[in-house]
């Protein structure tokens, strides 16, 4: 009897033990748990280390043109990059910013092992915020509504081309150089820059008249600009300088606006000398131009800029420049002008208003010039003092301060500024105590480009990029 109790007073004992063991075992698995978390967390290995990047076959996606021979632009814009400088590095959707960092620390210090993993593993880059896509352009809706080419003009400027003086005859003399600036609604600054600075109406040395006028489209989101058209409506009083046409303004719409442009030159300035058309973020040397004009013709075909030959469409879907075949089969895009700016007579003005009635709308407005340009038999001449890529840095001095009012004093047209760049460069170059010629490292002789123009000058081997 007592043996019996002794057994099962031990089975008891046993089978408390058991369980106290159990429990024991629960508990140190579940700390095990909660440390490797901890670890894991600290160390970075739940943040996923594999992405996809997506690169394009060319320097940059602002690489409007691949071009066999063009010239070097500052950012590789691909196509119109719009001028812009020379080679920069490609951009990459990543994002400089460090990841954010756990701020709890393991409770152990076993860090041997992830350091040493760390120092022999290659170094991955920090995730970047995924960037907003933008939808595909919808090339067959535009082919579709091409043949919608005529808008009405909302706000006009019928005087402008009208010049009174004393002895002049009733009726008014056209200008001898009309500026064109291609502009939007919102950008009521740069519009402001231009007009204070380089865009300046008034009467120029030699009897010379400029006028300039901003070319706009109705904004395609409204509601970022509230009372927008009331905006241009008192702008328009005030500076008597907007032309407003009824289209959305818009990239692939930037050809509505030169066929509009035109068509309002041959209605209501068809007797001006010669027409400076350009971008709102450049700066122009106008007395350079005037000075190059001295001797050319109004009445015979003239068309000066930064010209882009043998260059080909941009067939990667990623680019803001794509062009299916569909649209244009071609293998090489007719010569055309950087659109940063460029110089043509009144002549030419008119016959491409004519001209580009007749071509098919083209989303690239630069291209499309071009075109036009092509049906008349122009060939466009190019000027080194435009510079709608920007000022190059030379290879050999990468520390060479570009913006510099003596790079700027013989050019005529650069891209592209700020407006308080702008703003700088006008005030830097109209003063009088700048002197470019007081440092022994300079040449005997400083570079003039004005005067200079050749119509049958590749860019050589480089590739062609402008931007708008």
């Amino acid at each position: 009897m007592t043996m019996m109790r002794r057994m099962i007073t031990m089975r008891r004992i046993l089978h408390v033990k058991g369980d106290v063991m159990c429990t024991m075992l629960l508990l140190v698995l579940f700390c095990l748990l909660l440390y490797a978390r901890q670890v894991a967390i600290s160390s970075g290995w739940d943040r996923p280390q594999w992405k996809l990047e997506i690169h394009g076959s060319t320097s940059s996606s602002r690489t409007l043109l691949g071009a066999s021979g063009a010239k070097g632009g500052r950012e590789s814009q691909e196509f119109p990059s719009s001028p812009s400088e020379p080679q920069l590095p490609a951009c990459k959707p990543q994002s400089k910013s460090k990841p954010p960092q756990a701020k709890s620390k393991p409770l152990l210090k076993s860090k041997g092992k992830s350091k040493s993993r760390r120092k022999n593993a290659a170094p991955t880059k920090p995730a970047a915020k995924p960037l907003p896509t933008m939808p595909p352009f919808d090339f067959e809706g535009y082919l579709k509504a091409k043949d919608n080419r005529n808008f009405n003009l909302l706000i006009n400027q019928p005087e402008k081309c009208h010049i009174r003086g004393a002895e002049e005859e009733e009726g008014g003399e056209a200008p001898y150089m009309l500026i064109a600036v291609k502009s939007v609604a919102a950008d009521f600054d740069k519009r402001q820059v231009v007009r204070r600075t380089w865009g300046k109406e008034g009467l120029f040395p030699n009897d010379v008249t400029i006028r300039t006028v901003f070319l706009l489209g109705v904004p395609r989101n409204r509601t970022a600009l509230p009372l927008w058209d009331r905006l241009l409506t008192y702008e328009s009083q005030t500076f008597r300088d907007i032309l407003l046409w009824d289209f959305e303004d818009t990239f692939f719409n930037l050809t509505l606006k030169e066929t509009h442009f035109l068509k309002w030159v041959n209605s209501s300035c068809p007797q001006v000398k010669f027409i400076f058309k350009g971008d709102a973020d450049v700066y122009v040397n106008v007395e350079n131009i005037l000075e190059m004009l001295q001797g050319q013709k109004p009445d015979e075909d003239l068309f000066v800029g930064d010209i882009i030959i043998h260059a080909k469409p941009i067939r990667r879907r990623s680019s803001k420049y794509y062009v299916p075949e569909f649209v244009y089969g071609g293998g090489l895009y007719p010569n055309y002008a950087g659109g940063g700016g460029f110089v043509m007579s009144g002549h030419t003005a008119r016959r491409l208003s004519s001209a580009c009635q007749q071509v098919e709308l083209f989303p690239i407005d630069d291209v499309f010039l071009g075109m036009c340009l092509q049906l008349i038999g122009v060939k466009p001449s190019r000027h080194q003092g435009f510079r709608t890529f920007g000022i190059p840095r030379p290879s050999a001095a990468p520390h060479l301060q570009t913006f510099n009012p003596c790079f700027y004093r013989e050019l005529m047209v650069v891209h592209s500024l700020s407006v308080p760049q702008i703003w700088l460069m006008w005030n830097l170059l109209h003063d009088p105590d700048l002197s470019c010629h007081n440092r022994s490292s300079q040449t005997p002789s400083p570079f003039k480009w004005r005067g200079k123009m050749a119509e049958d000058t590749d860019y050589g081997e480089k590739r062609v990029f402008i931007m708008h």
